[in-house]
């Protein structure tokens, strides 16, 4: 039996690649972003060029858990089962600036996007895998959690985005706690530096910190380093490893003297 996949916010980005490399991988793929199905066929095309058993996209805004039900429903009546989860969809502080100069509104978007909707996106997945579970003891079932090094690396000029990332952890830890009867494991990938378009208004701030040696490796990350991971998360290959992070990040925060 093919395994399907979900990524939110796969249309773009680290997202994108993400599904690309299932795709390349024979995966059935579900893809959901904000944007509509017309806007979004050319991405479709393009995973079902690399390989796809088959795609769907669901235009879904994660923050909207109403819609997460809409949207798994939609991916079982398509491919009757659901095995991996990678809640991906993230957006960046609205403003940098001063922590004194935070806005209400800037920390509500954010978390809403970043935390509240896989959170709940999470629970509502997860109620089908173990409903999986139950009929088909061989049934395999995982989520993935893309978070940040900035859960831990302390950012003040967007301090709602760090916030968010420091959140998603702790649900990493607290839904591989809650799944480990299920045998469902609950992973975490930090991204370090990635190059998409959320970073290219920084990117020559970054050019010059990597230059100078702010990764061991002296080069950007790319949406395929986090999508290699992913992938190999999700096949099972470290299936005794639940509740752990696995930093894609050059090396960015190997303590260093």
């Amino acid at each position: 039996m093919q395994h399907t996949v979900l990524i939110t916010g796969g249309a773009r980005g680290i997202g994108f690649g993400i599904a690309d490399f299932f795709a390349t991988a024979g995966y059935k793929v579900a893809i959901c972003d904000i944007g509509t199905a017309e806007d979004n066929a050319d991405t479709v095309k393009k995973l079902r060029d690399s390989g796809a058993a088959d795609v769907l996209y669901c235009q879904c805004d994660v923050a909207d858990t109403a819609a997460h039900k809409v949207m798994m429903a939609n991916i079982i009546e398509a491919f009757g089962s659901l095995n991996v989860l990678v809640n991906n969809a993230g957006v960046g502080t609205q403003v940098r600036g001063d922590l004194f100069d935070a806005t209400e509104e800037s920390f509500d978007f954010v978390l809403g996007i970043n935390l509240r909707g896989p959170y709940f996106l999470t629970q509502t997945v997860a109620k089908h895998m173990i409903e999986q579970k139950n009929a088909d003891t061989e049934f395999d079932a995982c989520v993935i959690n893309i978070s940040s090094i900035s859960s831990t690396v302390a950012s003040p000029s967007r301090g709602d985005y760090c916030i968010s990332k420091a959140g998603v952890s702790m649900a990493t830890k607290l839904w591989a706690v809650r799944l480990g009867e299920y045998n469902i494991q609950v992973y975490e990938v930090w991204p370090g530096v990635i190059k998409t378009d959320m970073t290219a208004a920084v990117t020559g701030k970054y050019d010059k910190l990597i230059d100078e040696g702010l990764c061991l490796t002296k080069r950007w990350g790319y949406p395929e380093d986090i999508a290699k991971a992913v992938l190999m998360l999700a096949n099972g290959t470290l299936a005794y490893s639940t509740g752990q992070v696995i930093k894609i990040d050059g090396g960015m925060l190997v303590d260093r003297l």
